[in-house]
């Protein structure tokens, strides 16, 4: 599945090397765009079915209720998930509106029901961390968050220190070794990704 996973991102051309500014604010020489799979009907429907047979497997359905997108690339990926499995569907907002019931977590949550968090990729955690919060502050209980794409910069360490158990369906070490297998990308690229991960 990785090996398919990884031409199919190869195939829409998700991975760009150059200067790249992160949400983080962190600077990195590549950039993976999981955000333009939604446009690629096959890709996006065999990346859904990845997570789908992974939560299943890893997490296991009995141990949420519902499923939350954290914005914003992680909604696109939710929302199938949910529909997928037949869970109740949320998404956090980056921050409250300003009118109308002016709530960061939008669909229903009710005190003490349990949410998987679902992200495109992982890379400090901040935006997992934020949308935990959004979700704990409104009486969700947040044990396990699902992410495609592992940067392996330290993020997963970090929220595990708060609670939350972080799977990863990939890392981008596996994705860069499989690519330069494939002589997809070459050996100064496999370099300058693995130079990224944080040992």
């Amino acid at each position: 599945m990785k090996i398919e996973v990884a031409k199919s991102l190869h195939k829409i051309d998700a991975l760009k090397f150059g200067v790249f500014k992160l949400s983080s604010g962190k600077i990195s020489p590549y950039y993976i765009d999981l955000r333009i799979v939604p446009s690629f009907p096959d890709a996006y429907r065999q990346i859904c079915d990845f997570y789908v047979k992974y939560i299943i497997n890893a997490v296991g359905l009995k141990n949420f209720d519902r499923i939350a997108g954290v914005p914003t690339a992680g909604i696109p990926f939710a929302s199938q998930i949910a529909y997928n499995l037949k869970k109740p569907f949320l998404y956090v907002r980056k921050e409250a509106r300003r009118h109308g019931r002016q709530r960061r977590v939008e669909g229903i949550l009710v005190s003490g029901d349990r949410v998987l968090l679902i992200d495109d990729l992982i890379t400090t955690g901040l935006n997992l961390k934020k949308a935990a919060q959004a979700i704990r502050a409104e009486g969700g209980v947040v044990n396990d968050a699902v992410a495609f794409l592992d940067r392996e910069e330290g993020g997963k360490e970090k929220l595990e220190k708060l609670g939350i158990k972080v799977h990863t369906l990939v890392k981008i070490s596996e994705i860069a070794n499989i690519l330069y297998e494939l002589g997809a990308i070459d050996e100064e690229n496999l370099k300058t990704i693995l130079k990224q991960i944080k040992r």
